[in-house]
Protein backbone atom coordinates (compact mmCIF):
# COMPACT_ATOMS: atom_id res chain seq x y z
CA UNK A 1 0.00 0.00 0.00
CA UNK A 2 2.98 2.11 1.02
CA UNK A 3 4.57 2.29 -2.70
CA UNK A 4 0.67 2.41 -4.38
CA UNK A 5 0.47 5.62 -2.32
CA UNK A 6 4.01 7.19 -3.63
CA UNK A 7 2.99 6.40 -7.09
CA UNK A 8 -0.20 8.15 -6.69
CA UNK A 9 1.55 11.10 -4.87
CA UNK A 10 3.54 11.64 -7.27
CA UNK A 11 1.06 11.46 -9.97
CA UNK A 12 -1.06 13.81 -7.95
CA UNK A 13 1.67 16.48 -7.60
CA UNK A 14 2.13 16.28 -11.39
CA UNK A 15 -1.13 16.18 -12.29
CA UNK A 16 -1.66 20.35 -11.72
CA UNK A 17 1.68 21.40 -12.84
CA UNK A 18 0.85 18.83 -15.88
CA UNK A 19 -2.51 20.66 -16.93
CA UNK A 20 -0.92 23.59 -16.45
CA UNK A 21 1.87 23.06 -19.13
CA UNK A 22 -0.13 21.21 -21.23
CA UNK A 23 -1.65 24.81 -21.57
CA UNK A 24 1.45 26.54 -21.96
CA UNK A 25 2.50 23.94 -24.70
CA UNK A 26 -0.50 24.02 -26.43
CA UNK A 27 -0.02 27.75 -26.40
CA UNK A 28 3.60 27.62 -27.57
CA UNK A 29 2.32 25.43 -30.29
CA UNK A 30 -0.09 28.29 -30.98
CA UNK A 31 2.64 30.70 -30.69
CA UNK A 32 4.70 28.32 -33.27
CA UNK A 33 1.59 28.61 -35.46
CA UNK A 34 1.53 32.06 -35.20
CA UNK A 35 5.04 32.13 -36.50
CA UNK A 36 4.52 29.73 -39.10
CA UNK A 37 1.56 31.70 -40.65
CA UNK A 38 3.58 35.15 -40.18
CA UNK A 39 7.22 33.86 -41.14
CA UNK A 40 6.94 30.59 -42.79
CA UNK A 41 10.44 29.14 -43.04
CA UNK A 42 11.47 31.95 -44.77
CA UNK A 43 14.65 33.69 -43.97
CA UNK A 44 13.40 36.19 -41.95
CA UNK A 45 11.91 33.39 -39.92
CA UNK A 46 15.49 31.78 -39.85
CA UNK A 47 16.57 35.02 -38.24
CA UNK A 48 13.95 35.38 -35.74
CA UNK A 49 15.04 31.44 -34.55
CA UNK A 50 18.54 31.95 -34.39
CA UNK A 51 18.00 35.04 -32.14
CA UNK A 52 15.62 33.88 -29.67
CA UNK A 53 17.40 30.94 -29.26
CA UNK A 54 21.07 32.66 -28.25
CA UNK A 55 19.16 34.56 -25.19
CA UNK A 56 17.27 30.95 -24.97
CA UNK A 57 20.75 29.18 -24.28
CA UNK A 58 21.50 31.67 -21.76
CA UNK A 59 18.19 31.18 -19.57
CA UNK A 60 19.18 27.41 -19.67
CA UNK A 61 22.52 27.88 -18.54
CA UNK A 62 21.50 30.53 -15.87
CA UNK A 63 18.04 29.57 -15.01
CA UNK A 64 16.59 26.20 -15.51
CA UNK A 65 20.30 24.40 -15.61
CA UNK A 66 22.02 26.03 -12.77
CA UNK A 67 19.47 27.43 -10.14
CA UNK A 68 17.14 25.26 -9.68
CA UNK A 69 19.38 22.36 -9.66
CA UNK A 70 22.23 24.27 -7.08
CA UNK A 71 19.78 26.54 -5.25
CA UNK A 72 16.72 23.98 -4.35
CA UNK A 73 19.11 21.25 -2.86
CA UNK A 74 20.67 24.21 -0.87
CA UNK A 75 17.86 25.88 -0.18
CA UNK A 76 16.32 22.83 1.60
CA UNK A 77 19.24 22.49 4.04
CA UNK A 78 18.37 25.68 4.84
CA UNK A 79 14.58 24.69 5.47
CA UNK A 80 14.94 21.82 7.55
CA UNK A 81 17.55 23.57 9.78
CA UNK A 82 14.54 26.26 10.50
CA UNK A 83 16.25 29.31 11.02
CA UNK A 84 14.21 31.96 8.99
CA UNK A 85 16.61 34.59 9.38
CA UNK A 86 19.39 32.46 8.31
CA UNK A 87 17.19 30.96 5.38
CA UNK A 88 16.16 34.95 4.16
CA UNK A 89 19.80 35.84 4.34
CA UNK A 90 20.81 33.15 1.94
CA UNK A 91 17.67 33.98 -0.75
CA UNK A 92 18.74 37.94 -0.30
CA UNK A 93 22.66 36.91 -1.46
CA UNK A 94 21.63 34.30 -3.93
CA UNK A 95 19.07 37.06 -5.24
CA UNK A 96 21.99 39.75 -5.32
CA UNK A 97 24.20 37.32 -7.17
CA UNK A 98 22.02 36.27 -9.70
CA UNK A 99 21.05 39.66 -10.38
CA UNK A 100 24.53 41.01 -10.90
CA UNK A 101 25.98 38.61 -13.21
CA UNK A 102 23.19 38.09 -15.13
CA UNK A 103 22.94 41.81 -15.99
CA UNK A 104 26.40 41.56 -16.91
CA UNK A 105 25.65 38.66 -19.10
CA UNK A 106 22.97 40.83 -20.81
CA UNK A 107 24.95 43.68 -21.43
CA UNK A 108 28.16 41.77 -22.45
CA UNK A 109 25.45 39.55 -25.42
CA UNK A 110 24.04 42.87 -26.58
CA UNK A 111 27.44 44.09 -27.10
CA UNK A 112 28.93 41.38 -28.55
CA UNK A 113 26.10 39.57 -30.28
CA UNK A 114 27.51 41.46 -33.72
CA UNK A 115 30.43 39.13 -33.63
CA UNK A 116 28.35 35.69 -33.39
CA UNK A 117 25.78 36.03 -35.29
CA UNK A 118 27.75 35.67 -38.79
CA UNK A 119 28.70 32.01 -37.53
CA UNK A 120 25.13 30.81 -38.09
CA UNK A 121 25.51 31.70 -42.15
CA UNK A 122 22.84 34.08 -41.83
CA UNK A 123 21.25 35.70 -45.06
CA UNK A 124 19.71 38.38 -43.18
CA UNK A 125 22.27 38.97 -40.39
CA UNK A 126 21.42 42.68 -39.36
CA UNK A 127 18.09 42.04 -38.95
CA UNK A 128 19.05 38.91 -36.40
CA UNK A 129 21.57 41.23 -34.75
CA UNK A 130 18.60 43.70 -34.09
CA UNK A 131 16.49 40.71 -33.12
CA UNK A 132 18.49 39.33 -30.80
CA UNK A 133 19.36 42.72 -28.97
CA UNK A 134 15.56 43.31 -28.56
CA UNK A 135 15.55 40.06 -26.72
CA UNK A 136 18.57 39.43 -25.15
CA UNK A 137 17.15 41.49 -21.70
CA UNK A 138 14.21 38.46 -21.84
CA UNK A 139 17.60 35.86 -19.70
CA UNK A 140 17.37 38.91 -17.02
CA UNK A 141 13.37 38.36 -16.53
CA UNK A 142 13.61 34.60 -16.52
CA UNK A 143 16.29 34.43 -14.84
CA UNK A 144 14.37 35.97 -11.80
CA UNK A 145 11.43 34.17 -12.75
CA UNK A 146 13.85 31.00 -12.30
CA UNK A 147 14.85 31.89 -8.91
CA UNK A 148 11.45 32.25 -7.75
CA UNK A 149 10.01 28.98 -8.71
CA UNK A 150 13.11 27.43 -6.96
CA UNK A 151 12.33 28.75 -3.68
CA UNK A 152 7.93 27.97 -4.28
CA UNK A 153 8.98 24.23 -5.73
CA UNK A 154 11.26 23.86 -2.62
CA UNK A 155 7.93 23.92 -0.84
CA UNK A 156 6.16 21.87 -2.87
CA UNK A 157 3.71 24.61 -4.57
CA UNK A 158 4.40 24.21 -8.25
CA UNK A 159 1.31 26.00 -10.21
CA UNK A 160 2.69 29.62 -10.27
CA UNK A 161 5.85 27.51 -11.97
CA UNK A 162 3.43 25.97 -14.38
CA UNK A 163 1.14 29.49 -14.90
CA UNK A 164 3.85 31.85 -15.42
CA UNK A 165 4.78 30.44 -19.14
CA UNK A 166 1.31 30.84 -20.42
CA UNK A 167 1.92 34.49 -19.76
CA UNK A 168 4.77 34.38 -22.21
CA UNK A 169 3.20 32.95 -24.98
CA UNK A 170 -0.13 34.85 -24.91
CA UNK A 171 1.64 38.07 -25.15
CA UNK A 172 4.14 36.92 -27.45
CA UNK A 173 1.01 35.75 -29.83
CA UNK A 174 -0.72 39.41 -28.86
CA UNK A 175 2.07 41.27 -29.95
CA UNK A 176 2.66 39.22 -33.24
CA UNK A 177 -0.41 40.33 -34.48
CA UNK A 178 -1.36 44.02 -32.72
CA UNK A 179 2.19 45.39 -33.37
CA UNK A 180 3.12 43.52 -37.05
CA UNK A 181 1.37 46.37 -38.36
CA UNK A 182 3.31 49.01 -36.73
CA UNK A 183 6.85 47.24 -36.84
CA UNK A 184 8.68 46.80 -40.18
CA UNK A 185 8.36 42.75 -39.50
CA UNK A 186 5.97 40.39 -37.67
CA UNK A 187 9.67 38.98 -36.61
CA UNK A 188 10.52 42.74 -34.39
CA UNK A 189 6.89 42.19 -33.14
CA UNK A 190 7.09 39.05 -31.80
CA UNK A 191 10.40 40.07 -30.12
CA UNK A 192 8.84 42.71 -28.58
CA UNK A 193 6.28 39.89 -27.12
CA UNK A 194 9.08 37.78 -25.71
CA UNK A 195 10.37 40.39 -23.44
CA UNK A 196 6.83 41.68 -22.45
CA UNK A 197 6.14 38.19 -21.53
CA UNK A 198 9.57 37.27 -20.05
CA UNK A 199 8.70 40.06 -17.29
CA UNK A 200 5.09 38.97 -16.34
CA UNK A 201 7.22 34.97 -16.02
CA UNK A 202 8.67 36.95 -12.83
CA UNK A 203 5.99 38.98 -11.94
CA UNK A 204 2.92 36.18 -11.65
CA UNK A 205 5.55 34.18 -9.13
CA UNK A 206 6.39 37.21 -6.74
CA UNK A 207 3.20 37.80 -5.03
CA UNK A 208 3.23 33.71 -4.42
CA UNK A 209 7.01 33.90 -2.99
CA UNK A 210 5.90 36.97 -0.67
CA UNK A 211 2.71 35.08 0.35
CA UNK A 212 4.70 32.62 1.77
CA UNK A 213 6.82 34.83 4.10
CA UNK A 214 10.34 34.63 1.83
CA UNK A 215 11.90 37.79 2.28
CA UNK A 216 14.95 39.35 0.29
CA UNK A 217 16.44 42.38 -0.31
CA UNK A 218 19.57 43.43 -2.45
CA UNK A 219 23.04 42.95 -0.37
CA UNK A 220 26.47 44.10 -1.38
CA UNK A 221 28.02 41.69 -3.88
CA UNK A 222 30.66 40.83 -1.53
CA UNK A 223 28.06 40.31 1.36
CA UNK A 224 26.41 37.85 -1.45
CA UNK A 225 29.63 35.98 -2.48
CA UNK A 226 30.88 35.54 1.21
CA UNK A 227 27.34 33.44 2.31
CA UNK A 228 27.87 30.26 2.82
CA UNK A 229 25.05 28.90 1.20
CA UNK A 230 26.02 31.09 -1.93
CA UNK A 231 29.01 29.63 -1.90
CA UNK A 232 27.98 25.93 -1.76
CA UNK A 233 25.68 26.89 -4.65
CA UNK A 234 28.36 28.10 -6.59
CA UNK A 235 29.99 24.92 -6.27
CA UNK A 236 27.02 23.04 -7.75
CA UNK A 237 26.56 25.35 -10.10
CA UNK A 238 30.38 25.68 -11.31
CA UNK A 239 30.09 22.36 -12.76
CA UNK A 240 26.55 22.50 -14.11
CA UNK A 241 27.29 25.47 -16.27
CA UNK A 242 29.71 23.59 -17.67
CA UNK A 243 27.51 20.76 -19.03
CA UNK A 244 24.39 22.50 -19.88
CA UNK A 245 27.31 24.79 -21.56
CA UNK A 246 28.45 21.69 -23.57
CA UNK A 247 24.41 20.64 -23.86
CA UNK A 248 23.46 24.05 -24.68
CA UNK A 249 26.74 24.30 -27.08
CA UNK A 250 25.01 21.62 -28.85
CA UNK A 251 22.31 23.94 -30.42
CA UNK A 252 24.30 26.29 -31.20
CA UNK A 253 26.92 24.03 -33.71
CA UNK A 254 23.87 22.02 -35.04
CA UNK A 255 21.97 25.14 -35.50
CA UNK A 256 25.15 27.14 -36.92
CA UNK A 257 25.45 23.51 -39.07
CA UNK A 258 21.92 23.81 -40.46
CA UNK A 259 21.99 27.34 -41.21
CA UNK A 260 25.00 26.79 -43.52
CA UNK A 261 22.78 23.52 -44.98
CA UNK A 262 19.81 25.55 -46.74
CA UNK A 263 17.67 27.85 -46.41
CA UNK A 264 14.56 27.10 -43.81
CA UNK A 265 16.50 23.94 -42.23
CA UNK A 266 16.51 26.12 -38.66
CA UNK A 267 13.19 26.70 -38.93
CA UNK A 268 11.90 23.62 -39.65
CA UNK A 269 14.50 22.03 -36.84
CA UNK A 270 12.82 24.55 -34.29
CA UNK A 271 9.40 23.44 -35.20
CA UNK A 272 9.93 20.22 -35.05
CA UNK A 273 11.70 20.36 -31.59
CA UNK A 274 8.34 22.28 -30.71
CA UNK A 275 6.38 19.13 -31.63
CA UNK A 276 8.78 17.23 -29.31
CA UNK A 277 8.93 19.99 -26.32
CA UNK A 278 4.99 19.44 -25.99
CA UNK A 279 5.09 16.17 -25.01
CA UNK A 280 7.94 16.76 -22.91
CA UNK A 281 6.91 19.78 -21.36
CA UNK A 282 3.80 18.15 -20.22
CA UNK A 283 5.08 15.00 -18.72
CA UNK A 284 9.26 14.82 -18.21
CA UNK A 285 9.38 18.57 -17.50
CA UNK A 286 6.62 18.24 -15.28
CA UNK A 287 7.69 15.08 -13.16
CA UNK A 288 11.47 16.33 -12.87
CA UNK A 289 10.17 19.51 -11.47
CA UNK A 290 7.88 17.64 -8.96
CA UNK A 291 10.37 14.71 -8.38
CA UNK A 292 14.02 16.70 -7.27
CA UNK A 293 12.44 18.21 -4.07
CA UNK A 294 11.01 15.12 -2.80
CA UNK A 295 14.62 13.66 -4.15
CA UNK A 296 16.61 15.93 -2.12
CA UNK A 297 14.92 15.67 0.80
CA UNK A 298 15.18 11.54 1.07
CA UNK A 299 18.67 11.95 0.16
CA UNK A 300 19.45 14.66 3.04
CA UNK A 301 17.14 12.28 5.24
CA UNK A 302 19.14 9.08 3.68
CA UNK A 303 16.03 7.75 2.96
CA UNK A 304 17.52 5.78 0.18
CA UNK A 305 14.88 3.32 0.00
CA UNK A 306 12.31 6.06 -0.91
CA UNK A 307 14.58 7.64 -2.91
CA UNK A 308 14.92 4.38 -5.20
CA UNK A 309 11.51 4.05 -5.41
CA UNK A 310 10.28 7.33 -6.32
CA UNK A 311 13.09 7.54 -8.87
CA UNK A 312 12.23 4.05 -10.47
CA UNK A 313 8.50 5.25 -10.59
CA UNK A 314 9.27 8.54 -12.47
CA UNK A 315 11.09 6.15 -14.97
CA UNK A 316 8.27 3.70 -15.78
CA UNK A 317 5.90 6.49 -16.23
CA UNK A 318 7.73 8.29 -18.44
CA UNK A 319 8.35 5.46 -20.63
CA UNK A 320 5.08 4.72 -20.33
CA UNK A 321 4.21 7.61 -21.47
CA UNK A 322 6.99 8.53 -24.55
CA UNK A 323 7.38 5.15 -25.81
CA UNK A 324 3.70 4.70 -27.23
CA UNK A 325 3.35 8.53 -28.17
CA UNK A 326 6.81 8.34 -30.13
CA UNK A 327 5.30 4.98 -32.29
CA UNK A 328 1.70 6.65 -33.11
CA UNK A 329 3.85 10.02 -34.40
CA UNK A 330 5.99 8.17 -36.43
CA UNK A 331 2.91 6.85 -38.35
CA UNK A 332 0.86 10.01 -38.25
CA UNK A 333 3.45 12.92 -38.18
CA UNK A 334 2.55 14.37 -41.42
CA UNK A 335 -1.01 14.57 -40.44
CA UNK A 336 0.47 16.51 -37.27
CA UNK A 337 2.71 18.87 -39.21
CA UNK A 338 -0.50 20.07 -41.30
CA UNK A 339 -2.93 20.28 -38.96
CA UNK A 340 -0.48 22.90 -36.74
CA UNK A 341 1.66 24.61 -39.30
CA UNK A 342 0.13 24.32 -42.46
CA UNK A 343 -0.37 27.93 -44.50
CA UNK A 344 0.56 29.87 -47.31
CA UNK A 345 3.81 30.65 -45.92
CA UNK A 346 4.35 27.21 -44.87
CA UNK A 347 3.93 25.24 -48.07
CA UNK A 348 4.73 21.69 -48.85
CA UNK A 349 8.26 22.61 -48.62
CA UNK A 350 8.15 23.59 -45.25
CA UNK A 351 5.96 20.64 -44.49
CA UNK A 352 8.27 18.11 -46.26
CA UNK A 353 11.31 19.87 -44.49
CA UNK A 354 9.54 19.28 -41.13
CA UNK A 355 8.53 15.99 -41.19
CA UNK A 356 11.98 15.52 -42.55
CA UNK A 357 13.37 16.53 -39.18
CA UNK A 358 10.50 15.03 -36.93
CA UNK A 359 10.92 11.67 -37.72
CA UNK A 360 14.75 11.61 -36.78
CA UNK A 361 13.75 13.79 -33.56
CA UNK A 362 10.84 11.27 -32.46
CA UNK A 363 13.50 8.09 -31.20
CA UNK A 364 14.85 10.27 -28.85
CA UNK A 365 11.86 11.39 -27.04
CA UNK A 366 12.40 8.62 -24.68
CA UNK A 367 16.20 9.33 -24.08
CA UNK A 368 15.60 13.30 -24.03
CA UNK A 369 12.69 12.56 -21.22
CA UNK A 370 14.76 10.04 -19.18
CA UNK A 371 17.91 12.58 -18.91
CA UNK A 372 14.96 14.92 -17.57
CA UNK A 373 14.50 12.36 -14.71
CA UNK A 374 18.07 11.19 -14.09
CA UNK A 375 19.62 14.96 -13.75
CA UNK A 376 17.99 15.86 -10.89
CA UNK A 377 18.74 12.34 -9.49
CA UNK A 378 22.17 13.71 -8.82
CA UNK A 379 21.83 17.48 -8.00
CA UNK A 380 19.41 16.12 -5.04
CA UNK A 381 22.70 14.49 -3.67
CA UNK A 382 24.77 17.87 -4.46
CA UNK A 383 26.35 15.78 -7.21
CA UNK A 384 26.76 18.43 -10.35
CA UNK A 385 30.00 16.63 -11.96
CA UNK A 386 28.61 13.26 -13.02
CA UNK A 387 25.76 14.68 -15.42
CA UNK A 388 28.36 17.41 -16.09
CA UNK A 389 30.58 14.62 -17.62
CA UNK A 390 27.59 12.81 -19.34
CA UNK A 391 26.98 16.31 -21.39
CA UNK A 392 30.25 17.29 -22.23
CA UNK A 393 30.81 13.50 -23.64
CA UNK A 394 27.11 13.48 -25.52
CA UNK A 395 27.97 16.90 -26.66
CA UNK A 396 31.02 15.23 -28.86
CA UNK A 397 29.05 12.45 -30.00
CA UNK A 398 26.34 15.12 -31.34
CA UNK A 399 28.89 17.82 -32.45
CA UNK A 400 30.72 14.50 -34.54
CA UNK A 401 27.27 13.46 -36.02
CA UNK A 402 25.84 16.35 -36.71
CA UNK A 403 29.02 17.63 -38.61
CA UNK A 404 29.56 14.37 -40.63
CA UNK A 405 25.48 14.21 -41.58
CA UNK A 406 24.60 17.62 -41.90
CA UNK A 407 25.90 17.99 -45.44
CA UNK A 408 24.05 14.88 -46.87
CA UNK A 409 20.78 14.21 -44.71
CA UNK A 410 20.57 17.89 -43.83
CA UNK A 411 17.73 18.90 -41.40
CA UNK A 412 17.76 15.00 -40.86
CA UNK A 413 21.02 14.55 -40.21
CA UNK A 414 21.22 17.27 -37.34
CA UNK A 415 17.86 15.62 -35.86
CA UNK A 416 19.44 11.91 -35.87
CA UNK A 417 22.57 13.39 -34.78
CA UNK A 418 21.03 14.95 -31.20
CA UNK A 419 18.74 11.45 -30.78
CA UNK A 420 21.67 9.65 -30.89
CA UNK A 421 23.47 12.06 -28.63
CA UNK A 422 20.72 11.74 -25.87
CA UNK A 423 20.81 8.15 -25.81
CA UNK A 424 24.39 8.16 -24.87
CA UNK A 425 23.75 10.68 -22.52
CA UNK A 426 21.17 8.64 -20.74
CA UNK A 427 23.13 5.64 -20.76
CA UNK A 428 26.28 7.47 -19.12
CA UNK A 429 23.77 9.08 -16.13
CA UNK A 430 22.51 5.22 -15.46
CA UNK A 431 26.49 4.00 -15.26
CA UNK A 432 27.34 7.27 -12.96
CA UNK A 433 24.37 6.61 -11.19
CA UNK A 434 25.10 2.99 -10.36
CA UNK A 435 28.76 4.02 -8.77
CA UNK A 436 26.21 5.62 -5.35
CA UNK A 437 25.84 2.09 -3.71
CA UNK A 438 23.11 3.52 -1.88
CA UNK A 439 20.75 3.75 -5.21
CA UNK A 440 19.74 0.15 -6.93
CA UNK A 441 20.33 1.05 -10.69
CA UNK A 442 21.30 -2.46 -11.71
CA UNK A 443 18.61 -4.53 -9.78
CA UNK A 444 16.53 -2.12 -11.53
CA UNK A 445 17.66 -1.66 -14.58
CA UNK A 446 16.55 -5.17 -16.06
CA UNK A 447 12.51 -4.71 -15.34
CA UNK A 448 13.24 -1.43 -16.52
CA UNK A 449 14.17 -2.72 -19.84
CA UNK A 450 11.59 -5.96 -19.75
CA UNK A 451 9.08 -2.88 -19.40
CA UNK A 452 10.46 -0.62 -22.02
CA UNK A 453 10.26 -3.51 -24.25
CA UNK A 454 6.70 -4.30 -23.93
CA UNK A 455 5.81 -1.10 -24.24
CA UNK A 456 7.56 -1.25 -27.84
CA UNK A 457 5.96 -4.53 -28.18
CA UNK A 458 2.18 -3.08 -27.32
CA UNK A 459 2.73 0.53 -29.47
CA UNK A 460 4.12 -1.97 -32.40
CA UNK A 461 0.63 -3.80 -32.45
CA UNK A 462 -1.65 -0.48 -31.77
CA UNK A 463 -0.33 0.88 -34.42
CA UNK A 464 -1.07 -1.91 -36.97
CA UNK A 465 -4.77 -0.57 -37.31
CA UNK A 466 -3.13 2.77 -37.73
CA UNK A 467 -1.28 2.21 -40.13
CA UNK A 468 -3.60 0.40 -42.09
CA UNK A 469 -6.30 2.80 -41.70
CA UNK A 470 -4.65 6.11 -42.02
CA UNK A 471 -4.85 6.24 -46.41
CA UNK A 472 -8.44 6.01 -46.10
CA UNK A 473 -9.16 8.12 -43.49
CA UNK A 474 -7.12 10.49 -44.65
CA UNK A 475 -8.83 9.88 -48.12
CA UNK A 476 -11.86 10.45 -46.81
CA UNK A 477 -12.07 13.37 -45.24
CA UNK A 478 -9.60 15.15 -47.78
CA UNK A 479 -12.42 14.71 -49.85
CA UNK A 480 -14.67 17.00 -47.07
CA UNK A 481 -15.21 20.69 -46.83
CA UNK A 482 -13.29 22.18 -44.88
CA UNK A 483 -10.12 23.66 -43.30
CA UNK A 484 -7.21 21.98 -41.98
CA UNK A 485 -8.96 21.03 -39.06
CA UNK A 486 -11.23 18.34 -41.13
CA UNK A 487 -8.81 17.41 -43.53
CA UNK A 488 -5.98 16.83 -41.06
CA UNK A 489 -7.32 17.02 -37.45
CA UNK A 490 -10.25 14.38 -37.49
CA UNK A 491 -8.50 12.06 -39.13
CA UNK A 492 -5.57 12.56 -36.04
CA UNK A 493 -8.33 12.19 -33.96
CA UNK A 494 -9.96 9.42 -34.77
CA UNK A 495 -6.50 7.14 -35.26
CA UNK A 496 -5.59 8.57 -31.97
CA UNK A 497 -8.34 6.93 -30.52
CA UNK A 498 -7.86 3.78 -32.12
CA UNK A 499 -4.43 3.65 -31.17
CA UNK A 500 -5.28 4.25 -27.56
CA UNK A 501 -7.56 1.80 -27.25
CA UNK A 502 -5.92 -0.92 -28.76
CA UNK A 503 -2.56 0.14 -26.41
CA UNK A 504 -4.67 0.41 -23.08
CA UNK A 505 -7.05 -2.99 -23.91
CA UNK A 506 -3.18 -4.44 -23.98
CA UNK A 507 -2.15 -3.08 -20.99
CA UNK A 508 -5.15 -4.14 -19.12
CA UNK A 509 -5.19 -7.64 -19.97
CA UNK A 510 -1.61 -7.72 -18.85
CA UNK A 511 -2.32 -5.88 -15.20
CA UNK A 512 0.07 -2.74 -15.77
CA UNK A 513 0.73 -1.91 -12.50
CA UNK A 514 1.60 1.99 -13.81
CA UNK A 515 -1.62 1.79 -15.77
CA UNK A 516 -3.50 1.00 -12.20
CA UNK A 517 -1.46 3.58 -10.66
CA UNK A 518 -2.97 6.05 -13.16
CA UNK A 519 -6.60 5.12 -13.57
CA UNK A 520 -6.59 4.55 -9.52
CA UNK A 521 -5.67 8.44 -9.42
CA UNK A 522 -8.46 9.98 -11.83
CA UNK A 523 -10.94 7.29 -9.40
CA UNK A 524 -9.35 8.72 -6.12
CA UNK A 525 -9.81 12.24 -7.87
CA UNK A 526 -13.42 11.51 -8.96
Amino acid sequence: MGEVKQKRSLLRSGTTLSLLTLASRVLGLLREMTKAALLGTSVLSDAFSVAFMIPNLFRRLFAEGSIAVAFIPTLKEYLLEGDKAKTGEFISCVFTFLSFFVSLAVALGMLLCPLLIPFFGMEAQEETVLLTRIMFPFLAFISIAALFQGILNSVHIFAPSGLAPIFLNVVTIACAYALSPLTKNPARAMAAGIIIGGFLEAAIQFPFVWKRGFRFFFTGIRRALRNPGTKAVCRLIGPTIIGMAAYQLNDLVSTALAGNAGEGIVSSLQYSLRLQELILGVFAVSIGTVLLPDLAEHAKSGRWQDYNYRLNQAMDIIALITIPITFFFLAQGENLIRLLFQTRSFNEKSVALTYAAFVFHMPGLLFIALNRILAPAFYAQSDSRSPTLAGILSFGVNIALAASLAGPLKGSGVALALTVASAANTALLLAFLGRNPNISVGRALGPALLYALKLIVFSCIAAAPVVFLGPHLNARFAEMNGGRVIRYGLPLAVEGVIFAAAGVTLLALTGDKQLKAVLGMFRKRG
